[in-house]
């Protein structure tokens, strides 16, 4: 990443000599480099195959195989057994692997947004230095050893104690026995306690400090000089891919919603907790992160909504004096020709013109649209589908659908 300007050829400009900044949110940091030595990941995460597989395993072999040797995987004197808690099994098959999956879809899709900021010209010339250390800036935090320490000394404080007071069940379990507001960890409970539990919450630790890192260089090419069009036909100034490329973070969503469908079932299947107690909880996860997700690009507001102002002023001055030529020209005593109109440029230009001068009245002060939100929304909800098994049959949930759909 670099802009130089080859002093021996002054008639080349900055732009052309700039080189794209090949930015990436995930190729970085302690464990990429961990798992780089131990061949779990390529140089451009091609072996994440790997990463997640060991990974998964890791976190729930040695709890299936502790559950089994304790007589506590498919039932025995425990109310909930290994392989009925649904949520302890989707955490780490499920939704752990689609954590680490996300950063190969992260890396080839994120990657490149940032590259269209120069490629689009949206960054002013003078402002390309700058944007070029706000990049280096984001590489130099993803790379920091002590903010992924920190996240492991969270989970190991903070994040076992959410577990125990918010997710551990209250019953005899598969990993541990209450007693007197205490639990007693099985063998199985250790494990799931000191390495499962850890490592999950690990990953999706890392993946909240990766969005603010991608979130502060947002804000950091936000106060760069920027060159929006109130005409794009994006209708966001020319940066609308900053919303749609947000979807490419719904892998994240995805498994957290995962994870909130297993506590779920769990308290439905287990404690026998009516399923529509818990619309609030899902509704309120899901509003959480569609904000964590599209919220901070409002800070492109500002920005667009100067080029909006300025936009529907000159656009507003080019269409006045179009149109009064064009009715001095076609309106006027002068009679014309049929044929005239028919060939005649100047009615496609007002056309032209119209579309042009739409675009601006529709412009938009944030970067992302209905769909955006939409589509994440569905990220976290898909995984809770299932649940309306609990409620339904599958006879009663294919009619309701074929319903929905035919009616």
């Amino acid at each position: 990443m670099k802009a130089i300007l080859e002093p021996s050829d002054p008639s080349r400009s900055i732009e052309s000599v700039f080189e794209p900044p090949a930015f990436s949110l995930v190729l970085g940091g302690p464990l990429f480099r961990f798992c780089r030595r131990r061949h779990l990941a390529g140089e451009g995460l091609e072996l994440v195959h790997r990463q997640a597989l060991v990974f998964a395993l890791i976190a729930w072999l040695p709890l299936l195989l502790l559950s089994v040797a304790e007589g506590h995987a498919f039932g025995g004197s425990v109310k909930v057994p290994f392989l009925h808690d649904i949520e302890a099994n989707v955490r780490f098959l499920v939704a752990l692997p689609v954590l680490i999956f996300a950063e190969l879809a992260v890396h080839r899709r994120i990657s490149p947004l940032i590259w269209r900021f120069v490629e689009r010209r949206i960054v002013a010339t003078p402002d390309l230095p700058k944007f070029d250390a706000a990049v280096k800036s984001a590489h130099r935090l993803r790379d920091l050893t002590f903010l992924e320490a920190a996240l492991l000394v969270m989970v190991y404080t903070i994040g076992l104690w959410a577990w125990r007071n918010e997710i551990a069940l209250g019953d005899y379990t598969w990993y541990a026995s209450p007693n007197q507001g205490h639990i007693h960890l099985t063998f199985a409970g250790y494990w799931y306690v000191l390495v499962s539990i850890p490592v999950f919450q690990f990953l999706l630790a890392r993946w909240y400090m990766r969005l603010v890192i991608w979130f502060r260089l947002l804000w950091q090419i936000s106060r760069l000089r920027l060159h929006l069009s109130a005409a794009h036909p994006d209708r966001a100034g020319g940066i609308g891919f900053l919303g749609g490329g947000s979807f490419n973070f719904a892998p994240i969503l995805f498994a957290q919603g995962v994870l909130l469908a297993g506590w779920i079932a769990d308290r439905v299947l287990i404690d026998g907790r009516p399923l529509l107690s818990f619309k609030m909880e899902a509704a309120g996860t899901a509003a959480f992160l569609i904000v964590v997700i599209l919220g901070p690009l409002v800070m492109f507001t500002p920005q667009l909504a100067t080029a909006l102002r300025k936009g529907s002023g000159e656009y507003g001055v080019l269409a006045s004096r179009f149109v009064f030529c064009f009715e001095e020209k076609w309106m006027g005593d002068a009679e014309h020709e049929p044929g005239e109109l028919l060939t005649d440029n100047d009615i496609r230009s007002l056309s032209e013109l119209s579309n042009v001068y739409t675009n601006v009245r529709q412009m938009r002060l944030i970067p992302f649209w209905t769909n955006d939100i939409i589509r994440l929304a569905l990220s976290v909800a898909v995984p809770l589908l299932p649940l309306s098994l609990t409620v339904f049959s599958p006879e009663e949930l294919l009619k309701f659908l074929v319903k929905m759909v035919f009616h």
